[in-house]
């Protein structure tokens, strides 16, 4: 304490002394560098070699405002504000990636946002629609020719297909991306003479390179239209796509109440988040490499309708800390891969199952909210 009184006192000499300029002054160590930007000199714009080619620009990083102050300016200059970057998420929603011969769209969406629009490309061209899996997150179309199709869509394919009087099926794939609420479209074509009733099957690796590159060229342009001008997503869509197929509520062989879910994981994991958001309780965490959400029974759930208007935050007061944590109810709903199904089950920590009374009213809620 004495040596820290001791600094305290040096600094307040210091301080309070006139010749402190080397400190505090237009030259000092803490002195105002607020202006130093007036004498900065903009170099020349890097140049490339000759012999290096790039499609992309190269744009300053930090571009020096043009309005900023000169040597006429006399007075106090106010420092202009910078102008916002340009929004441009919207603009690479969607993108091309290539492997070789195959080519896909990555989308920067969850799957049920994007297999409405990419079923909406299809049947605005012509393409009709003959089996549809939300829950694989596939659809396939019809065979049809060429002249079935839109009149723009037919004159594209007009030069990939093999002859011009074939008939083409197309069959779309939807899967969940690398990172999460991503997506990977892929779209693979077949084949066959006109009137032939051979029922081609689809293969995982394009026969018609041409023709699918054709197919995932005229999707992408599509859909970054729509998310250009903000195109609305079908919530009815959305929620069809990872609705579960197959669902019950039973018990396991130590009588502990489990919802069975005949889906993979990831669509599995994308309903029954939806699910809990439809709930009346609190969600306060996730955790999606262990398949845990962390629920709390005892709070209701957070959404616009409940949140205090403008006087009730003024003069309303949240729970304190203590409270919340005195009347807490917390528990974690897990997903567990078994087999072809997802099982669901209830659990008061990692080993303590739930009462099965809570279990079954929360995995019943769960259940309700799927369909």
């Amino acid at each position: 304490m004495k040596r820290m009184a001791g600094l305290s006192a040096l600094a307040l000499i210091i301080s309070s002394t006139s010749g402190c300029g080397w400190l505090w002054g237009p030259e000092g160590y803490f002195r105002d560098r607020g202006s130093d930007y007036l004498e900065a000199q903009q170099t020349a714009p890097m140049q490339l070699p000759p012999d290096v080619s790039t499609s992309k620009r190269l744009d300053p990083l930090l571009p020096i405002p043009r309005n900023v102050a000169d040597d006429s300016v006399k007075g106090e200059y106010q420092v202009p504000r910078p102008q916002p970057l340009t929004a441009s998420a919207d603009a690479s929603a969607y993108s091309l990636q290539k492997t070789g011969e195959s080519r896909w769209v990555t989308a920067q969406r969850p799957p049920a946002e994007v297999w409405p629009v990419a079923v909406q490309f299809f049947q605005d061209n012509g393409f009709r629609l003959d089996e549809q899996r939300p829950q694989t997150g596939e659809f396939t179309t019809t065979w049809q020719r060429s002249d079935e199709l839109s009149a723009s869509m037919a004159k594209r394919l007009g030069s990939t297909t093999t002859a011009s009087d074939n008939e083409l099926r197309v069959r779309v794939r939807i899967e969940p991306g690398v990172q999460r609420n991503t997506s990977e479209v892929y779209v693979v074509s077949a084949e066959r003479p006109a009137g032939s009733t051979a029922n081609t099957e689809f293969t995982n690796r394009s026969v018609n390179t041409g023709l699918d590159a054709a197919l995932v060229d005229e999707m992408l342009a599509s859909m970054s239209r729509i998310s250009e001008k903000g195109g609305s997503v079908s919530l009815l869509a959305a929620r069809d796509f990872d609705t579960p197929n197959r669902v019950s509520l039973t018990e396991d062989g130590s009588g502990n109440v489990v919802l069975n879910l005949g889906e993979d994981l990831d669509r599995a994991w994308s309903s029954v988040g939806r699910a809990l958001e439809q709930g009346e309780w609190r969600v306060e965490d996730i955790n999606r490499s262990l398949g845990l959400y962390y629920i709390n029974l005892a709070e209701k759930a957070e959404t616009k309708d409940n949140e205090p208007g403008f006087f009730g935050k003024l003069f309303g007061s949240k729970p304190a800390k203590e409270e919340v944590e005195a009347r807490a109810e917390r528990y974690q709903v897990r997903l567990s891969k078994v087999g072809d199904t997802v099982q669901v089950t209830v659990e008061k920590n990692i080993n303590t199952v739930a009462p099965p009374e809570v279990a079954r009213k929360v995995l019943s809620v769960i259940q309700d909210n799927l369909g």
